[in-house]
C-alpha cells in the first residue's frame, strides 16, 4: 500500500470517528433533555443539578433574614401608559416601559420589576390575531438583544432569555433558550446562525445544538447541521468557531478549494493577514496543487495622509505539468511584480514621485489560474511599467525629471527598458532685459533663450537576456537644445518671430561600415563599433510671420435670436534655413564602395550614428518655406437659459492646412489638412488627412515608385493617402425618453431624483441608515393609469473604428489613373447590460471585423441575486472558449465555505484537428 493510500484511509477513518462521536454526543444531549423533562427522572439525576443553564440565578432565598445589599446606581424607569405598584415591592410598567441601570437599558410593552430583589421580568403583548408587539429589547452597552420573554437580575447581572435574537458581525444568532452571565457571555441551546437578514424565517442557517456567544468576539458551537429552505441537509460539523472583530486586527485567511485538470486539486489564496499599523498592512497567501505545483504571494497597502499612498504585490509560481520522467513533463518558474505609488500634491509642491509597475515573466499569465479564466488578462500581450521623479527649483527656474520605463511583449518575450530617461529644462531667460525698466521696452530686451537637456539609456532584448547584456551594448546618448527667439510687431498687426535653434548630441560610440563579401550579414556589410566620446551638433535659423483677420456677419434670418457669426482667419508664413551637415568636415557621414553583380562600382553613403538615440543631422542643405492657414467660426445667439443672455455655439472649431516648399532641393511637401468640430455634450470630431504632392510612375524595372512630377501637373489634386478614426455612443432606456419623451415624464423624473438622497435632520439618508447586511429593495412604482410600471433597464455601447488606406497591391494598380485603389478596414464593437427584474443582471461584449469577416471574442456574464446567495455564470466564445458557473454565499465569512464552482478546464479550447 502506497503512502498516499495510507494517508487517504487515515483521513477517512478520522473523519468517520469524529462524525459518529459528534452525533453520539448530540444523542446523549437529547436523551438528557428528555430525562430532565420527566420529574421522576429529574429527581434521580444529579447531573441536572449541575446544569448551569437550568440553575435559576433569579430564584432568591429568604431575604428577610439577610441584610439587603444596595445597588451601585439608581434604577430609572418609565412607562407611556401607567405604572402600578403592588404588595411585595413589585412595580408593573404598562405601555412602552423602559428601565435604565448604569449602561443597561430594557424596553418592552410590559415590564414587572421587583424593587426588593432587583429582578425584572419583560414580555410583549399579543393582539387579537395573536401577533405580538412590544417584545423586549435588552441593550447592554452597545450590544442589543431581541427576545420574547426575558428575566434579569440587576445585582448578579444574570438572566434568562427566551427566543433571543442578536446580531454578531455579518450574521444573526438566535436561540429558543439562552442564559446570560455576569461577563456578558450568552449560553444558548437549540439555536441557529444565519447571515440572512430575514432571521425569523431565513433561507439557510446552521442549526446549533449548543453555543457560547461572546458578543463582538466569537461564537463557539457544538454539533451543527446545515439547513436550506427548512430542509436539513446531510452536511454536519462536530464543532465550529465564528470570530467577530469590528476593529482592525490580524488574522488567518481561509483558502479556497477546487480542482484543475492539469494540476489536480488545490487550495488557493489561504494565508495570514498582518495588521501592521494604521498606515500599512501585509497579506501573505499561498497555493498548493496535488500534482506538485505551488505558489506564494505578498500584498501590501500603505497610506500616509497628505503624503503618499500606494500598494505592492509580488507573486511567485512554480508550475508542474505532465507526469514525471515522461516527455510531456515540464516545470516553469514565473513571477509577477506590481507596484503603484502616488504622492499627494500637498506633500511637496516642488517635487513628486510616482510609480506604476506591472512586470511579469512572459509565461506568468499562462501559469496563473486566475488569468486563465479571465479572457481580458489572458489575451493581453503588452505590459508597461514606469517610475518617475521630478524636482523643480523655482528660485532659478530649473526643472529636473527622470523616468524609468519598461515595455514587455509577452507574445515573443521581447522587452524594452529605459534606465534612466532624464530631462532637464531651464525656464525662458531674457538676458538683455533691464532690472529697472523705464519707458518703452527696447527691441533687444525681447530676445530670450531657454535650455532643454535629455539623457537616455535603453536596450531592446529578450526577457531572459536582460541581465546578461553588457552595458556597452545599451543605446545611450545625451542631447542639448538651446532655442533663441524674439517677438516683434510690424504695423501693429503682424507678428514677426525670428529664432535660432542649436542642438548638440553626445554619443559614446559610432558604427563604421564596410563591404565584406565573406560576411553573412545583410548585404555583406560589416559593422565595427568604435567606442569613445562623439559630439554631434546642428543648428538652423528661421523667421515666422503671422497675423489674425476677423470677419463678422449678421444673418438676415432669425432676427429675434440676434444671430452673429464671427470668422477668425490666421495665416502663417515661415522660412527655415538648415546647412548641409553631410559635408565631410563635420564627420557625421562616411562612404564605402563595392562592385555589384554587373561589374559596376557602387558608392554607398551612410551615417556613423545610424540608429542612435537622438538621430543624426540631415545631410542636405534645406531652405524651407512653409505656408499654413487656420480657420475658426463661431456663432453667438440670444438665449434665456444663459446667465449672460447670449449663448456661444462653435460651428467650426478648427479648419487648417499647411504646405511647404524646399527651395534648395526644389521639392514640395505633402499637403496636411485637419478638421475639428465640437458638438453638444462634449462630443468632439477630429479628422486629419494627408494629400501626396507627387504622382506615381514606373521606373526602369517596371516598379511603381513616387516620381518627380506633381499631381497638379496632371491636372489632379493631391493624392489622398488615407484617414483613420473612431467614434462611440451609448444608448440606454432613457435615451429615447430624452428625445421623444413627454414633458411631464421629464418633470416627474426630476422631482423623483431629489427624493432619493433626501437628508434627514441628523444629516443621514434613508439608504445610509439601511443596514449594510439588509437586502436593498425597491418600492413598486405605478404608471399614470394606476398599473404597475414596467421597468427594463438596459444599456448598449457601440464603438466603430475605421481606416482608409491605399491598397498597395501591384496587381490592383490602376494604370489609367496611376492610382492605387483604397482599402477600408473597419470593425464594430458592442458591449452593454440589461436587467430582467431586480435580481437578474446580464452583461455582454462582442465585436465584428468586417475585413476578416470574423467575430471577435464574445463574453456573456449572467448573475442572479438569490438573497443570501449569489449565482453567476460566465461564457466566453472565440479564441479562448470557456465557461464557469458559481453559486456562493454573500457573506464574506461564509463565501469560501458555502460555495459550488464548476468551470471548463484550460485545455478545452485547444483545436486538435
Amino acid at each position: 500500500m502506497t503512502s498516499f493510500k495510507r494517508t487517504t484511509y487515515s483521513l477517512i477513518l478520522l473523519f468517520v470517528v469524529g462524525f459518529f462521536c459528534s452525533f453520539y454526543a448530540e444523542a446523549q444531549r437529547v436523551r438528557g433533555k428528555r430525562q430532565r423533562g420527566n420529574p421522576e427522572t429529574a429527581e434521580r439525576m444529579d447531573s441536572v443539578q449541575g446544569d448551569s443553564l437550568y440553575a435559576d440565578s433569579l430564584a432568591l432565598a429568604d431575604t428577610t433574614r439577610k441584610k439587603k445589599e444596595p445597588l451601585d446606581a439608581p434604577v430609572q424607569y418609565e412607562a407611556a401608559d401607567s405604572i402600578v405598584f403592588t404588595q411585595g415591592g413589585y412595580a408593573h410598567l404598562f405601555g412602552d416601559g423602559k428601565v435604565n441601570y448604569q449602561n443597561i437599558e430594557l424596553t418592552s410593552a410590559l415590564i414587572t420589576m421587583n424593587m426588593d430583589s432587583s429582578t425584572v421580568y419583560a414580555r410583549g403583548i399579543a393582539d387579537t390575531t395573536g401577533v405580538e408587539s412590544g417584545t423586549p429589547v435588552f441593550k447592554d452597552g452597545e450590544t442589543p438583544y431581541e427576545s420574547k420573554v426575558m428575566r434579569y437580575n440587576f445585582k448578579t447581572k444574570k438572566g434568562f432569555i427566551n427566543s433571543i435574537v442578536t446580531q454578531q458581525g455579518e450574521g444573526y444568532v438566535t436561540s429558543q433558550d439562552a442564559k446570560k452571565n455576569e461577563d456578558d457571555v450568552i449560553f444558548m441551546r437549540n439555536g441557529m446562525y444565519t447571515t440572512c437578514d430575514n432571521h425569523e424565517h431565513p433561507h439557510f442557517y446552521l442549526r446549533l445544538s449548543q453555543a457560547k456567544v461572546r458578543p463582538k468576539k466569537n461564537v463557539v458551537f457544538g454539533p451543527a447541521q446545515l439547513v436550506v429552505e427548512d430542509v436539513p441537509l446531510p452536511i454536519a460539523v462536530p464543532f465550529g468557531f465564528f470570530p467577530f472583530n469590528s476593529s482592525y486586527s490580524s488574522g488567518f485567511i481561509m483558502p479556497t478549494y477546487g480542482d484543475e485538470l492539469n494540476r489536480g486539486f488545490y487550495l488557493r489564496d489561504g494565508g495570514y493577514y498582518f495588521a501592521i499599523s494604521d498606515r500599512m498592512d501585509l497579506k501573505l497567501l499561498g497555493e498548493i496543487f496535488t500534482k506538485g505545483s505551488w505558489g506564494v504571494s505578498a500584498a501590501s497597502n500603505y497610506n500616509k495622509r497628505y503624503r503618499f499612498s500606494g500598494n505592492f504585490n509580488f507573486s511567485y509560481l512554480v508550475t508542474k505539468t505532465g507526469e514525471k520522467n515522461m516527455p510531456d513533463y515540464s516545470v516553469s518558474k514565473d513571477f509577477k511584480l506590481q507596484w503603484s505609488h502616488r504622492q499627494d500634491a500637498k506633500a511637496n509642491p516642488n517635487s513628486s514621485f510616482s510609480a506604476s509597475v506591472n512586470f511579469a515573466t512572459s509565461s506568468y499569465d499562462r501559469s496563473n489560474l486566475s488569468s486563465l479564466y479571465d479572457p481580458n488578462q489572458y489575451s493581453q500581450n503588452t505590459k508597461a511599467s514606469s517610475v518617475s521623479y521630478s524636482r523643480s527649483f523655482p528660485s532659478i527656474g530649473l526643472n529636473i525629471s527622470s523616468t524609468f520605463n519598461v515595455t514587455q511583449n509577452t507574445r515573443d518575450s521581447s522587452m524594452t527598458m529605459t534606465l534612466p530617461d532624464l530631462n532637464i529644462s531651464l525656464n525662458r531667460i531674457y538676458p538683455f532685459k533691464r532690472k529697472k525698466s523705464v519707458g518703452d521696452q527696447r527691441w533687444y530686451e525681447k530676445i530670450s533663450f531657454q535650455y532643454t537637456g535629455s539623457l537616455t539609456n535603453s536596450i531592446s532584448t529578450k526577457d531572459n537576456l536582460l541581465f546578461k547584456t553588457p552595458l556597452n551594448q545599451w543605446d545611450n546618448g545625451m542631447q542639448h537644445k538651446i532655442p533663441v527667439t524674439a517677438t516683434f510687431s510690424l504695423f501693429k498687426y503682424i507678428n514677426i518671430v525670428p529664432s535660432f535653434n542649436y542642438t548638440e548630441r553626445w554619443y559614446l560610440r559610432k558604427v563604421k561600415q564596410s563591404y565584406d563579401p565573406a560576411s553573412t550579414a545583410s548585404g555583406h556589410v560589416r559593422r565595427d563599433t568604435i567606442n569613445g566620446f562623439n559630439r554631434v551638433y546642428d543648428y538652423n535659423m528661421s523667421v515666422q510671420m503671422n497675423t489674425k483677420l476677423y470677419g463678422m456677419y449678421k444673418p438676415l434670418f432669425m432676427k429675434s435670436k440676434e444671430l452673429q457669426i464671427r470668422h477668425v482667419f490666421t495665416p502663417t508664413v515661415s522660412y527655415t534655413y538648415t546647412p548641409n551637415f553631410g559635408a565631410s568636415r563635420y564627420g557625421y557621414y562616411d562612404t564605402y564602395t563595392y562592385t555589384d553583380e554587373y561589374g559596376e562600382v557602387r558608392t554607398v553613403q551612410y551615417s556613423l550614428y545610424e540608429g542612435a538615440a537622438y538621430g543624426t543631422p540631415g545631410k542636405a542643405m534645406s531652405q524651407n518655406i512653409s505656408f499654413s492657414i487656420d480657420n475658426n467660426v463661431e456663432m453667438k445667439m440670444r438665449s434665456d437659459k444663459d446667465s449672460t443672455g447670449y449663448k456661444k455655439v462653435s460651428l467650426i472649431d478648427q479648419l487648417g492646412a499647411n504646405l511647404s516648399y524646399d527651395m534648395a532641393n526644389k521639392k514640395w511637401s505633402d499637403l496636411q489638412m485637419n478638421l475639428r468640430l465640437k458638438f453638444p455634450n462634449n462630443y468632439t470630431f477630429n479628422m486629419n488627412a494627408s494629400f501626396a504632392t507627387y504622382a506615381y510612375q514606373f521606373d526602369k524595372s517596371g516598379n511603381i515608385v513616387v516620381g518627380d512630377r506633381t499631381e497638379w501637373s496632371y491636372g489632379r489634386f493631391g493624392r489622398f493617402q488615407g484617414y483613420s478614426g473612431s467614434f462611440s455612443y451609448t444608448l440606454n432606456n432613457d435615451t429615447f425618453k430624452k428625445l421623444f419623451g413627454k414633458k411631464e415624464d421629464k418633470e416627474d423624473k426630476n422631482k423623483e431624483n431629489p427624493e432619493e438622497g433626501e437628508e434627514k435632520e441628523d444629516g443621514t439618508t434613508d439608504q445610509q441608515k439601511t443596514n449594510s447586511n439588509m437586502r436593498k429593495t425597491e418600492a413598486a412604482s405605478m404608471d399614470s393609469d394606476g398599473y404597475l410600471a414596467f421597468k427594463f433597464p438596459w444599456s448598449l455601447s457601440l464603438s466603430y473604428s475605421y481606416s482608409i488606406r491605399e491598397n498597395q497591391d501591384k496587381e490592383k494598380f490602376n494604370i489609367k489613373k496611376m492610382r492605387y485603389p483604397y482599402k477600408l478596414t473597419h470593425s464594430l464593437n458592442i458591449s452593454g447590460n440589461f436587467k430582467i427584474g431586480s435580481r437578474w443582471n446580464m452583461s455582454y461584449s462582442s465585436g465584428y471585423d468586417f475585413t476578416s469577416k470574423e467575430m471577435s471574442m464574445t463574453t456573456l456574464n449572467i448573475t442572479r441575486d438569490l438573497h443570501c446567495f449569489n449565482m453567476s455564470c460566465g461564457l466566453v466564445f472565440g479564441p479562448f472558449t470557456s465557461y464557469n458557473f458559481s453559486i456562493r454565499a454573500n457573506s464574506s465569512m461564509l463565501r469560501d465555505a458555502l460555495k459550488w464552482d464548476q468551470r471548463s478546464n484550460t485545455g478545452s479550447s485547444v483545436t486538435w484537428y
